[in-house]
């Protein structure tokens, strides 16, 4: 089979008005970034159509280290959908260049269910990681100017929070010393950065409903703490507005197509193991009111992205899915049951058997939300029949729909029998009331208990002492109210990356609590997740080259 960026080099893009036309989006409310991608208007929004629309979201199970093909699936559903006549738009998030160049090499689905022009999801895009990335650190400059400036008086800060952020894996920059060289270089202070996705600029963008929304949540971000140790925040800082101009067109979505030329809108990229792991309330809004099918993913698999999905993004927007699609492969099965390598590519049913109780746990969970399920196999060649059959018969034994999905080596026509099990699903059998985790009104630390014991079945959780000056404070400025967002690994329900399967009475470990107030939630860092990812021994960069003007290596 052809390589992605040969599949998606052979593609006929269609001019990006075509694609907006579907949609009935005139050509006013387009910003074209060339001729195949474009900016679109705010002013598209219709919110009488919300509600009627079909929002389906896409998780997966515990993934490999490679995924186990959400985007894929995403674009794959979106393609089925469109190809058995009902309107779909896909709804994704923006890739990272941090993992594109480490270890992906690529995020904009696979074969022949891609979105395009890939290169250019890929690489910069529109530019709207840039616009965070600047946003960000023109926070950080003006903070460390207004501290030079007040250095020795009483409206210096006490401690500074606020880091600087990069799109690029790079573990040497997790803790920095800035400031060196004397006073005329600012004053010495332990700091670091975070990638880019775990910006609170981009929750903040990804969460709000509009400009206005945007400036009120970017001005209500906590940068620091006082001699006082009242909080310092951007609005205090006096900067709200300088910073969101910086994201006047970032705030837009973006419209592209798939490989079969049906629309697609990419939109925001925070990571789901660091953050919360969704495209933008926007973009799933803008795209529920010109399509009757919206398929969105959320990030690695439901225990994450999922549950910050639902008890998040949906609390805070309103929104209900339909449906929930999760991603499965006899891959990650196996690796679940303990095999690895070439081994779980192999037929083995006992691999299939012992691997399923991780599969279990997320369905378990994701009907205790008050989801409809249909399990999705991304069928790859090593599949055989018989495990196929195996988890066709399981699934609809534990009351969840099942399809194979061959879109990667078919197109849409692999993916009817997955859009035709998401109709019915919708139509005979929609999703309930989101029955959410935990209540607003619960404390913090109860908020992450429930979320430990019941999605993760954890036994307890364990708060480092560097939490409990965190919760003091969450409590002494009345911020316990807000929803928890759980960093952690995206491999296992614990939070050790090296436990697979369906654990059950581990702990979980929390080393820090972060107050997100622009966000509008507090991060919860278990385990031991960076915020700053490092690159794999093998970059994916090696394998990336420019020739005669042509990109190989991306994936």
């Amino acid at each position: 089979m052809k390589t992605d960026i040969e599949i998606s080099r052979e593609a006929k893009l269609k001019h990006i008005q075509e694609i907006a036309n579907v949609l009935h989006i005139s050509a006013e409310h387009i910003i074209p970034y060339g001729n195949t991608k474009a900016k679109i208007s705010l002013n598209v929004l219709k919110e009488a159509n919300i509600k009627k629309n079909n929002l389906i979201l896409i998780t997966a199970l515990s993934p490999t280290k490679a995924g186990v093909g959400k985007t894929v699936t995403t674009v794959s559903a979106s393609l089925g959908l469109n190809k058995i006549g009902r309107t779909c738009i896909a709804a994704l998030r923006e890739p990272s260049l941090g993992p594109v160049f480490g270890m992906k090499g690529g995020a904009a689905g696979g074969g022949y269910a891609q979105v395009l022009p890939m290169e250019d999801i890929n690489l910069h895009f529109t530019g709207d990681f840039h616009a965070i990335t600047t946003a960000n650190n023109t926070i950080a400059a003006l903070l460390d100017n207004y501290q030079y400036n007040h250095i020795n008086s009483d409206k210096a800060l006490k401690q500074i929070t606020w880091k600087r952020v990069l799109d690029v894996n790079d573990r040497s920059l997790r803790f920095v010393t800035t400031g060196l060289g004397g006073r005329t270089n600012g004053q010495p202070q332990e700091t670091g950065f975070d990638i880019t996705p775990a910006s609170e600029i981009m929750a903040a963008l990804c969460l709000s409903e509009n400009f206005d929304d945007l400036q009120q949540r970017i001005e209500r971000i906590i940068l620091g703490y006082k001699l006082d140790n009242t909080p310092f925040t951007v609005k205090d800082l006096g900067v709200g507005g300088a910073i969101t101009i910086l994201l006047k067109d970032a705030i837009m979505p973006n419209l592209v197509q798939t490989t079969e030329n049906t629309p697609a809108i990419i939109h925001g990229g925070p990571f789901a193991n660091i953050a919360h792991g969704c495209n933008s309330v926007i973009a799933t809004k803008m795209a529920l009111s010109t399509a009757e099918y919206v398929v969105t993913e959320a990030g690695f698999g439901s225990d994450l992205g999922a549950e910050k999905f639902l008890d998040i993004k949906c609390r805070v927007a309103g929104l209900q899915p339909k449906a929930t699609v999760l991603v499965a492969t006899t891959q990650a099965l196996k690796m679940h049951a303990g095999l690895e390598g070439d081994d779980t590519k192999k037929p083995n049913m006992d691999g299939i058997k012992n691997g399923i109780p991780n599969l279990q746990r997320h369905i378990e969970n994701l009907q205790g939300f008050g989801q409809s399920i249909i399990v999705s196999l991304n069928k790859f060649h090593f599949d055989v029949q018989d495990e196929i059959d195996y988890l066709r018969s399981w699934c609809e034994s534990k009351g969840a729909a099942f399809a194979v999905n061959e879109a990667f080596a078919k197109g849409g026509e692999g993916a009817i029998e997955l859009a035709n099990k998401i109709v019915d699903t919708v139509e005979r059998n929609p999703s309930k009331p989101i029955q959410f985790t935990y209540e607003l009104n619960d404390s913090i630390e109860r908020k992450i208990e429930q979320i430990a014991t019941k999605i993760y079945r954890a036994e307890k959780v364990e708060f480092s002492s560097k939490c409990k000056t965190v919760l003091s404070r969450i409590k002494k400025y009345n911020l316990g109210n807000l929803p928890v967002c759980i960093a952690k690994t995206q491999y296992s329900f614990t939070d050790n990356a090296d436990i697979y399967g369906a654990p059950t009475g581990h702990i979980l470990h929390v080393q820090d609590l972060v107050i997100n107030t622009g966000a509008g939630f507090i991060v919860a860092v278990c385990g031991d997740i960076m915020r700053m990812p490092g690159l794999p021994k093998e970059p994916a960069a090696n394998g990336m080259t420019f020739n005669n003007g042509i990109i190989e290596g991306l994936s």
